[in-house]
């Protein structure tokens, strides 16, 4: 089995040099670097990471923490994060906190008793018991995707990143305003969370923007599951006078939107446009293509593991919050034509004729 010294005497350099390009501790020559890698392939060298993280008191690993609610947009995080996490030398320890407080803090209870270096995490709608664990043991944490307000006393050092949110969503309902809606509804996510609050905000600024009034009735929870954004999607269409435009605030509940438009005999945008907060992969084989605001998800997982890597470096640096833009995507559940939307393109919301 090579060794760290025969990998040095293969590339020509010392045992430190090697020990530098295999930790990413100092930099160096990036000639020097690359005949150390190449000996490496050669040798077959394989680090004891063991040892390793026995010398240098870390283990090279990060705890990725986010609910698996089949969500596409999630999956598209964690290929961001494990690619950030792989192209630093970093594997990844991967749990689901079902988005339930208590079960969100025993996971980083696990995580941290695992050594992990640092920790990517979704937070519940209810993260303060987490925060305090993780401002107590001074865990280097990256909030994703939502934006949580630290409570008192939690020693909240963390940094956060996450898609924009309020004024996209503001876009959609000016856009459908423009095509003529007055009454135009939202099926919001689950309550508490901080993308729920900011697309809740969006929706009236939209509406305020549009001159139109903000009414209760016409914003109904769909708890961010597409069963219940179903259950919500009926109450605004049992409404005296319902909707005739809906917005759904992220692309699961968008399939249980759909559901009751289909089971009430109403066809997307002849009855009912739609806008959706979220993109898809099938959102262009819907009939008619769904109309949507897309976020980056890859590249906000691939930033979180770059602020945890600076945090790791600089421990005692001041917090930061990272919002990354997200784009609108015209296509014609909103009732625009289909020369007038182009498909899969990011672009500005148009007006439209009344409809």
């Amino acid at each position: 089995m090579a060794t760290m010294a025969d990998v040095a005497r293969r590339a020509g350099v010392s045992i430190a040099t090697v020990s530098h390009v295999l930790n990413d501790t100092r930099p160096v020559l990036p000639g020097t670097r690359q005949a150390v890698l190449d000996a490496v392939d050669e040798l077959g060298y394989t680090p004891n990471t063991l040892a390793r993280s026995l010398v240098t008191s870390r283990t090279r690993s990060i705890g990725f923490a986010v609910p698996a609610t089949g969500d596409p947009y999630f999956t598209e995080l964690l290929q961001g994060v494990e690619a950030g996490a792989l192209e630093h030398g970093y594997s990844l320890l991967v749990s689901d906190p079902h988005d339930d407080p208590e079960h969100e803090l025993e996971v980083a209870r696990v995580l941290h008793e695992r050594r992990v270096d640092g920790m990517i995490i979704a937070p519940s709608a209810t993260p303060d018991a987490l925060l305090r664990h993780l401002g107590r043991h001074d865990v280097p944490t990256v909030l994703l995707d939502r934006i949580v307000e630290p409570p008192a006393g939690s020693g909240f050092r963390h940094d956060q990143v996450c898609a924009e949110n309020t004024g996209p969503m503001a876009s959609l309902v000016t856009h459908l305003a423009e095509r003529g809606h007055r009454r135009i509804g939202l099926v919001a996510g689950l309550p508490g969370l901080g993308t729920t609050a900011e697309r809740i905000t969006g929706y009236r600024h939209g509406l305020a923007g549009a001159g139109l009034p903000y009414d209760e009735r016409l914003v109904a929870l769909g708890g961010s599951r597409a069963e219940t954004a179903e259950e919500a999607a009926h109450r605004l269409l049992d409404l005296g006078a319902p909707p005739g435009a809906l917005v759904t605030a992220d692309h699961t509940m968008t399939v249980g939107v759909l559901r009751a438009l289909r089971a009430r005999g109403l066809s997307v945008p002849g009855d009912v446009a739609l806008c959706c907060f979220g993109d898809f992969s099938w959102a262009e084989l819907f009939t008619p293509r769904l109309t949507v605001i897309a976020r980056p998800g890859r590249e906000i997982g691939a930033k979180a593991v770059r602020l945890l890597l600076e945090r790791l470096a600089s421990p005692r640096r001041a917090s930061r919050t990272v919002r990354l833009p997200s784009a609108f995507v015209h296509r014609t559940s909103c009732g625009c034509p289909e020369d007038r939307a182009r498909p899969g393109t990011p672009e500005s919301p148009r007006k439209g004729t009344a409809s």
